[in-house]
């Protein structure tokens, strides 16, 4: 049977719900509340960026950079979903946000005129699971971060901000009453739901479950989501996959070495070849749904490819390649 509300943590939902003009004042509620701005500091309006500058996002990334936007005061925000925790992700939000910081200057002379910028992440793991002895998290489930000096602490150089969501710290239950409770809570447990509970009633948290009721879906939407879902079960699968392969294939050649190095070393070592077979794998199915037809010789070069970073960027250029030469490109 269809779910009452779809999925907001994928990518085609976030999209819908904070990446549309239609819907922007639930961006304006995300942003207030995850960087609990108040007053004359909470921000009133904001445009999304032009096309051009827009980070396109085909429904199968993991990382869905989905909204891209500016306040009346010229501040950016990079707004993101991120599903699955994968390699370098933190490098990947550190990139995102001084991409968009940077991209701002044409020329030398403009540097006053450059704008902070805000990253924003919404984390479907926990991205610092360290406890303390209270069995507290060292970091709480939204943070905050900025540079500082590190002698004194004194906060400084605001240019580039950064706001997490970690969403299995939640932990208000079913009554959240805080508001960055009630986004976490949204955020997962909307597709479990049948009615709007009672702590979603109000806006802005209402109006989010609305643009995600599956019955205003058209038949085409609704296809585009069951796919999304698909390809993050597929994702999962690979990494799954590699993580075990890997796991294996070092024990049995620390096995072999008898040697507590041999084990790590060994480890190390399976683990980055079944990661690398995971994303072979994932990359072939990915352009066997996409349509796009390969050579036997094209086959065996991603088949025998053992570079991650290789494997990556060939399946980014997967997702909006029209013919496979565009797949293989090096930029």
């Amino acid at each position: 049977m269809q779910p009452v509300f779809a999925d907001p943590r994928t990518g085609f939902v976030f999209k819908r719900i904070f990446g549309t003009v239609e819907h922007k004042a639930l961006l304006i509620a995300l942003l207030n509340h995850m960087l609990e701005l108040v007053g004359e500091r909470r921000i009133v309006d904001v445009q999304h960026l032009s096309g051009e500058q827009h980070v396109g996002i085909p429904e199968l990334k993991l990382s869905i950079v989905d909204v891209r936007c500016t306040d009346a005061s010229g501040r950016r925000f990079v707004v993101e979903m991120q599903v699955l925790k994968v390699e370098g992700f933190e490098k990947r939000v550190v990139y995102n946000a001084s991409k968009a910081y940077v991209m701002q200057l044409r020329n030398a002379d403009e540097y006053p005129a450059l704008c902070d910028v805000v990253g924003v992440t919404i984390c479907n793991f926990n991205l610092w699971p360290e406890r303390e002895d209270s069995g507290r998290y060292k970091v709480p489930m939204l943070s905050r971060w900025r540079m500082q000096e590190q002698h004194s602490g004194a906060p400084g150089l605001p240019q580039v901000q950064y706001a997490f969501l970690e969403l299995p710290k939640y932990a208000a239950g079913d009554a959240p009453e805080a508001l960055i409770d009630r986004w976490a809570y949204f955020f997962r447990e909307a597709k479990n739901l049948s009615v709007v509970p009672s702590a979603l009633a109000e806006d802005p948290f209402r109006g989010a479950l609305e643009v995600a009721r599956t019955a205003t879906f058209s038949p085409e939407e609704w296809e585009a989501y069951e796919r999304a879902k698909m390809a993050e079960q597929d994702a999962r699968g690979a990494l799954a996959v590699a993580r075990q392969e890997g796991t294996e294939e070092g024990l049995a050649k620390g096995h072999l070495s008898g040697l507590a190095e041999g084990l790590a070393k060994g480890h190390e070592s399976g683990l980055a070849a079944g990661l690398a077979k995971g994303k072979q794998e994932a990359l072939l199915r990915l352009l066997a749904r996409t349509g796009l037809v390969l050579t036997q010789k094209e086959h065996e070069r991603i088949a025998s490819c053992a570079d991650v970073a290789t494997l990556d960027r060939w399946f980014d250029n997967a997702l909006a390649a029209k013919a496979v030469a565009d797949v293989f490109r090096d930029s």
